[in-house]
Parts: C-alpha cells; sequence; structure tokens
C-alpha cells in the first residue's frame, strides 16, 4: 500500500471514527422499552420458550443494537469512500439521486452508489437504485458528455466476483477500493487505524449499555411479570396487537 495514502487513510479514520461511537451511544440513550417491543413478534419469543426477563431484554436490545451499528457505520464507510476517491483519484461526492460518487478513469464516468455490505436494501430499494442509475445516466447524456458511463454499485466489504449485469457494475471488497485508488492493498490497509481509541470508546459504550438493560429488565418486569416473576404473555400481546381505540 503506497505510505502516503495510508498515512492519509490513518489520518481520516483517527479524526472521523469518534463520531462512530458517539453515534453509538445517542443511539443506545435514545432507546425506549415501549417502542422496541411495539416492533417485536411475541409469539416467536413464546415459541422459543424464552421465560427469564433478563434474557427476554438482553434479545431485544442486543438485537436493535446490532441493527443499528450496521447503519451507523454503513455512513462512515461510505464517507471513508468517498474521502479515497478524492484523495486518489480525483473523484467528487455527486448531486445525482441515489448515486454517491461520480470518479472519471480511463476516459470511463463511474457513477457509484456505495453500500457497506453486500446484503443491503429490499426489493423496493433495489429496484429504486435500478431507476437512479438510468436517471443519472439520461441526466449526464444530456449534459453533452460523450464518454463512457459505467454505474456501479460498490460494496465496501465481501467477496464475490465483479459482474456487470447489463444496467450496472456490482463490484466489492478489495475490487471496490482498488477501483477507488489504484491500490490493491488498501482493502486491508484501513483496517488497522479503526482501532483507533476502540477500547476507551467500548468501554464508555458498555457502561451506558449495561445500564440501559439494567433499567429495561426492571421496567419490563413492573409492566409484563406477574408476582412470581413469571411473563404475562398476553399482557405483551396487547401492547404490540391490540386494536386502537
Amino acid at each position: 500500500m503506497d505510505q502516503a495514502l495510508r498515512n492519509s487513510v490513518e489520518r481520516f479514520v483517527e479524526t472521523n471514527i469518534g463520531q462512530f461511537h458517539s453515534s453509538r451511544i445517542s443511539a443506545l440513550e435514545s432507546l425506549h422499552l415501549g417502542k422496541l417491543l411495539q416492533n417485536k413478534n411475541p409469539y416467536l419469543f413464546k415459541a422459543k420458550n424464552l421465560c427469564s426477563a433478563p434474557d427476554f431484554v438482553k434479545g431485544l436490545l442486543d438485537a436493535r443494537l446490532s441493527s443499528s451499528e450496521e447503519g451507523i457505520f454503513g455512513i462512515f464507510l461510505e464517507e471513508l469512500a468517498l474521502f479515497v476517491a478524492r484523495e486518489t483519484s480525483g473523484g467528487q461526492k455527486s448531486s445525482a439521486e441515489g448515486i454517491d460518487i461520480e470518479l472519471t478513469k480511463q476516459g470511463v464516468r463511474y457513477l457509484i452508489a456505495v453500500k457497506s455490505g453486500k446484503n443491503w436494501g429490499n426489493s423496493t430499494q433495489h429496484a429504486r437504485l435500478r431507476q437512479n442509475f438510468s436517471h443519472a445516466v439520461r441526466v449526464m447524456r444530456q449534459s453533452r458528455f460523450v464518454g463512457e458511463i459505467q454505474p456501479t454499485l460498490g460494496i465496501c466489504y465481501g467477496r464475490f466476483k465483479t459482474a456487470n449485469n447489463g444496467l450496472f457494475l456490482h463490484i466489492g471488497g478489495q475490487s471496490f477500493w482498488h477501483l477507488l485508488s489504484d491500490d490493491p492493498e488498501l482493502y486491508t490497509g484501513i483496517i488497522e487505524p479503526l482501532g483507533h481509541e476502540a477500547k476507551r470508546s467500548n468501554d464508555e459504550f458498555e457502561e451506558k449499555k449495561i445500564a440501559v438493560y439494567n433499567r429495561f429488565t426492571r421496567e419490563f418486569i413492573e409492566a409484563y411479570c406477574d408476582t412470581s416473576g413469571a411473563i404475562e404473555w398476553f399482557k405483551l400481546v396487547e401492547m404490540v396487537s391490540k386494536n386502537l381505540a
């Protein structure tokens, strides 16, 4: 990996990774037990025989935090990808809807939508991406751009073959970072600086998480357990599914 690029990436990561950690804590502190329960399937929990209030709350909280962290870190990776493109390939933030990066390499104009992992979005979001690519290409053609235009779905991590389905290029992992930077080793070089102050930040997060876990467990027992401590499942079902007045 080019040392100058490595230094630039390390500075960017160390400067911006703190926002990821602070966003994790903000997301944690904004949680409310009632809202978490409203989006969960009580029948599934009952079918799994999950009868311990602390275990119930832990499963509830861990699932929500995992989903939240994926989204927050995905934003960070997208910002890192744009930084790398700017630093190495003259890339820029796209103004087109649904397109994150535009860059030109060897006469080809790449219109790149960045996703953190390959298991992103539902069928509606995939269809919307295809529409965004088609619209961006039409607009660029109207602006008298006469070179080759390549819509590209760039995935920050994952192992799969680069493929072109006729509408867009699907590229990820090592190949994606190579496209942005011309450096085939960049994909491994970005991992080390992510640990900057990670222990301190994670210790703070875990301390706050334990406090939220304890508070939610107390609230859950008070609202949804009988005097013996057993979960009153009918109350959970009513809270999630009873008709609104």
